[in-house]
């Protein structure tokens, strides 16, 4: 036929053309005309081919492996341009945009040869003769890795020439200072290096591998990562950099073996080239078969960056289960459906369309070499291929740069002659580049002050149906603003969040209650976990460092993940022992009270009147008092109760112990003392005077301890409970209180001691001394004991020994007579007493005198007893008072009784009569 003679001429001669274009690879591209002209860079060539020669002149090398996607790419701008020539902001301008697509065959000579090419119009018409020149580049579109685009970058700043990528994304190209005409469509890899540090975090990965391609984009992309990953702890196992010139190299078998002997580390992030990752994983497998090991011990989760993450061909014959899992990183997905639509216009045009684009009429050779096919058959082939590599990232990249280009050339071309060649520069249209907003698809955008627009990721979790790869299943979207991830409804996505099961570790977690205890040298990401000492804890996992707990009000036990509370204590009511003390205490003061009732009932009798009379009835009185203080030193302290326990108790026992010196000074008064000496303290014994004097100044003492250094409730912090206690404020005054009333004692114990032969019956000195020996010892074994016991029972010792000594003078005073009141009313007599007082006269070596006189027989006689024996006599009205007893027998005769030696001839004289 033909149409098949027509078609196998035009192949013959385009053959013939590409022997030329592999000889000149500016023989291959892709134009159309315009009023004005973008420029586009696009690897339609995966690489050149080195050819050894002694030469050294400047050679063209040839570009080898067509690349179906980066021709994919090029249409998807030439349908771009397309649609914005029929836009409103061109046509209201009445300007077209023309395109020259060259090839930069993945290498940077080769680029920079083309971005010469489009620097050569510029050059023209920035010379005087401009009529011959052509029409000059106003941008450029591409190229898509960064390490080309960097080389161009400081080319194409020369003459400002304004540079937009779709896909590059090394950070050092957000430098303004260094690449001022370039700008991006897509985030740098700052961003996506923070996005994969988040999604490590959120997984607990903290031991990872990292792959890259040895070039300016793995190098930078490597640097930004491990600052990242040190900033959230998270450390790099190894890092493998793969030649950028070779990919059979050493380098990636050494990377192959890094990866095997790094078995902890199940997760490797890769800034590797798509056919780097190819070697490299053809090169695991080859390995794991030498050693004996199957395929999937390969396996791991590949963190892939957007120079790969889209392209499934890096598997190459192997799958899914023997590489494991790739989490892949790609840009924000655009509309594909007007590119399917312009190819479906190429399909029905034919070769129609391919007279202006060389590229495309290469694919077509090379398809049409493999089989023998119609034209028909040949197009359809050609663009299901291409089908195959739309990348909705990609789309959108493009499709933004080219609406970026047209509305900065409609607003320079409102006010600037656009038709006629040389009238507009290149550094106009990239000033309304960095200043104007641009629309696309109903959304308005604009170039940051680093020439970006971040739209943040898309990341996609390769998927296998058994025949082939589908890496374009979007599972979560990363924002840029809030570092996080937001997962979609995708049926992959449970899969995605089932990686975190996966562990990838050089350590297990250390659990709360632990930290992380590493060696000198050692990774912070290998260690050891140790417990958390006392009162240190740590509530998260994989913990630095223990905290401290607050020591004044909580507490912690080794290996704890939080403080304790510390539990208040005091001498509560509810305690036992408390109970206990508390019940004497009240009996205590029943007994007294018994006792009071008592003596008042009998205060007439001979007994009341010796004990004291109305002075025991104060005894008795500040013993209620006393019992009561000692119950203060129950239950929560508070100010109050601090101060008036230690008062009371202070003021009520010296009131007691006073009233007893001035008994047991009564006794030394009556008996020991010769009459002219006793004659004189007995006016100068005034009882009540010396009581009230002893009581004030144990109340000056009281109040000066208030006033300079009052008791106080006080918390002291213990390892596990606040113990609340009362803190006796002036320790000084306290012991100047406790040491003024052991003196009154010691001095009652000295004088009751001296006249503990007194008559036994009445005699109270042997009691007084045994009360106050008890009162002296049990202080004195208070001090010790105080100091040493520990927590709220402390309180209770100084409970105990008050108990002790009330009991000790309710025991010794007064229970004896309370004996002889009830059960020996025989002895409560006057009868009785002179019996014993005429007793003792005979038996003391010291005995009363006695002087007698003697009247007439009919005469009466009588007998006067004067004895100064105060609490050994028969009572008077007044208890403090001598008494005296006189025995009348008759008028004429009485026996007058006087104390001394020269008298008691007489009295023993006078009886025997």
């Amino acid at each position: 036929m033909a149409w098949t003679a027509h078609l196998t001429l035009l192949l013959m001669i385009l053959e013939t053309g590409h022997a030329a274009a592999e000889a000149d690879t500016r023989a291959l591209a892709a134009t159309a005309p315009g009023d004005i002209i973008i420029g586009g860079m696009f690897p339609v060539h995966r690489n050149v081919e080195k050819r050894n020669n002694d030469s050294y002149a400047p050679q063209i090398q040839p570009c080898i492996r067509f690349n179906e996607k980066a021709l994919a790419a090029v249409l998807m701008m030439i349908n771009a341009i397309e649609v914005m020539n029929k836009s409103p902001p061109l046509t209201e301008v009445n300007v077209t945009l023309g395109y020259r697509i060259l090839d930069s065959c993945s290498d940077v000579s080769t680029a920079l040869r083309a971005t010469a090419d489009f620097m050569q119009q510029v050059d023209c018409h920035a010379r005087s003769n401009a009529s011959t020149c052509g029409q000059p580049i106003m941008s450029v579109i591409g190229a898509s890795n960064s390490e080309t685009s960097i080389a161009i970058a400081r080319q194409l700043t020369l003459r400002m020439i304004p540079q937009i990528s779709y896909s590059s994304t090394a950070v050092i190209l957000s430098d303004k200072t260094r690449y001022p005409a370039f700008m991006r469509t897509v985030p740098n890899d700052e961003h996506q290096t923070a996005a994969m540090v988040r999604l490590l975090c959120n997984n607990n990965w903290n031991w990872v591998g990292i792959v890259i391609t040895d070039g300016e984009y793995g190098r930078s992309a490597l640097e930004h990562f491990e600052s990242k990953a040190s900033e959230n702890g998270i450390c790099v196992a190894f890092k493998s950099v793969l030649s950028d010139q070779s990919v059979n190299s050493h380098a990636i078998t050494q990377a192959a073996k890094t990866i095997y002997n790094n078995s902890k580390a199940r997760v490797i992030v890769s800034f590797a080239r798509s056919n780097h990752m190819r070697n490299l994983y053809q090169e695991l497998k080859d390995q794991a078969l030498r050693e004996g090991k199957t395929v999937e011990s390969m396996k791991r989760v590949w963190l892939a960056s957007d120079s790969w993450s889209s392209s499934s061909s890096v598997t190459g014959n192997l799958t899914l289960k023997d590489i494991g899992h790739v989490v892949g990183f790609t840009f924000k997905n655009g509309n594909s459906s007007s590119f399917n639509e312009y190819l479906s216009r190429l399909e029905a045009a034919g070769y129609q369309r391919t007279r202006n684009n060389s590229f495309l009429q290469k694919f077509y050779i090379q398809l049409n070499a493999s089989k023998d096919s119609t034209e028909a058959e040949l197009v359809s082939e050609a663009l299901k291929t291409l089908k195959k590599h739309i990348d909705d990232d990609t789309v959108l990249g493009l499709e933004m740069a080219v609406s970026a280009v047209a509305y900065a050339v409609a607003s320079v071309c409102r006010s600037t002659d656009c038709k006629t060649p040389g009238k507009v520069q290149p550094w106009e249209v990239l000033k309304a580049l960095r200043t104007q907003e641009f629309k696309l698809g109903g959304k308005s955008y604009k170039f940051n002050i680093n020439g970006d627009v971040n739209q943040g990721y898309n990341v996609n979790l390769w998927r296998s149906d058994g025949r082939e790869i589908h890496c374009h299943e979007i599972v979560a979207e990363y924002d840029l603003l809030t570092n996080n991830f937001t997962h979609t409804n995708h049926s992959s996505t449970q899969q995605f969040k089932d990686l975190k099961n996966i562990t990838s570790r050089c350590s297990n977690s250390c659990k709360p209650g632990e930290f992380k205890k590493t060696a000198e040298g050692q990774h912070t990401c290998c260690y050891e976990c140790a417990k958390c000492s006392e009162n240190q804890y740590s509530n998260e996992t994989d913990m630095d460092q223990c905290l401290s707990c607050n020591t004044s009000k909580e507490w912690s036990a080794n290996g704890s993940s939080s403080c304790t509370p510390k539990t208040t204590s005091y001498f509560s009511w509810h305690d036992g022992f408390a109970v206990v003390l508390l019940a004497f205490a009240a009996l205590g003061i029943v007994l007294v009270l018994m006792v009071s009732a008592l003596f008042l009932h009998q205060r007439d009798t001979p007994v009341v009147k010796a004990a004291g009379g109305p002075l025991s009835q104060v005894i008795l009185f500040s013993l209620v008092i006393s019992y009561i203080s000692a119950i203060l030193f129950v239950g929560r302290p508070n100010s109050f109760q601090c101060k008036a326990r230690q008062v009371l108790f202070g003021i009520s026992f010296t009131v007691c112990v006073s009233c007893i010196l001035v008994k047991t000074l009564k006794i030394l008064l009556a008996f020991q003392f010769n009459p002219e000496l006793q004659e004189v303290l007995r006016r100068l014994y005034q009882p009540y005077v010396i009581v009230s004097i002893i009581v004030a100044l144990q109340v000056v003492t009281c109040i000066c301890w208030l006033v300079l250094g009052s008791p106080s409730e006080d918390i002291v912090s213990q390892p596990r409970i606040l113990l609340e206690q009362c803190h006796e404020g002036s320790n000084v005054a306290f012991g100047v209180m406790l040491g003024y009333i052991a003196v009154l004692a010691f001095v009652c114990f000295v004088c009751a001691f001296k006249g503990r032969r007194l008559p036994q019956h009445y005699n109270e000195a042997k009691f007084i001394t045994f009360s106050m020996l008890l009162y002296l010892i049990s202080w004195l074994l208070f001090i010790p004991v105080h100091v040493t016991t520990p927590g709220v029972y402390r309180s209770a010792v100084e409970m105990v020994v008050i108990l002790i000594s009330n009991y000790g003078i309710l025991s010794c005073h007064f229970f004896p007579k309370c004996y002889t009141i009830l059960f020996k009313k025989e002895k409560n007599t006057e009868s009785a007493f002179r019996k014993k007082l005429y007793e003792y006269s005979y038996k003391t070596s010291d005995p009363v005198s006695v002087s007698g006189c003697s009247g007439s027989e009919q005469q009466s006689s009588c007998q006067q007893v004067t004895i100064s024996a105060l609490s050994l006599s028969v009572p008077a009205d007044h208890p403090l008072k001598p008494a005296v007893v006189t025995d009348c027998r008759d008028t004429t005769s009485c026996t007058s009784l006087h104390r001394g030696s020269e008298t008691r001839h007489r009295l023993r004289r006078s009886t025997s009569m």
